[in-house]
């Protein structure tokens, strides 16, 4: 289980900050997205990888947290990440060209009212700096699923931002 935890350690952490917009919960849920892995190791059946089994559980615990604290109620996904932006890292890809060229506040407005799975996964692409792989392997689809539903709601997105500019 160590080894698990040292090959997918960061891939949950950062689902979870997706998520939680917060580095110690995300921390906190991690370890317990991982004693939940381990009592219930039994239970994987090795029908999917390893990496969205793990991220399930995650996505079970931040769930738990929420219902079991009704005062994680944020106003906004654009308070809480305006201070995240350093999850981004220091490669400029176009998604980050984007996010600098168009006020990054105007951006999380409209991702905040934007329809899923698109959000989660420009979310997971733009602020969790997840590749293709691993968004895929989060949703639990396809590789070739998340390229194409980044692409579908970077599109609609931009055209969104390109109305309000008119």
């Amino acid at each position: 289980m160590d080894d698990v935890y040292r090959q997918h350690a960061q891939t949950v952490f950062k689902y979870l900050m997706v998520l939680t917009h917060e580095a110690d919960l995300a921390e906190e849920l991690t370890q317990e997205t991982f004693y939940q892995a381990v009592r219930n190791i039994d239970r994987f059946d090795e029908s999917c990888k390893i990496t969205t089994w793990l991220c399930a559980i995650a996505k079970n615990q931040y769930l738990a947290y929420v219902k079991k604290h009704a005062r994680v109620q944020y106003e906004s996904d654009v308070d809480l990440m305006s201070g995240e932006a350093s999850i981004i890292g220091n490669a400029v890809s176009a998604e980050q060209e984007v996010l600098q060229q168009v006020g990054q506040i105007e951006l999380l407005k409209k991702l905040h009212a934007f329809p899923e799975p698109g959000r989660e996964v420009l979310y997971l692409r733009m602020f969790g700096n997840l590749s293709f792989r691993e968004i895929g392997e989060v949703m639990g689809k396809t590789e070739n699923w998340a390229r194409v539903t980044f692409f579908r709601a970077r599109t609609n997105l931009k055209r969104q931002l390109e109305m309000d500019e008119t």
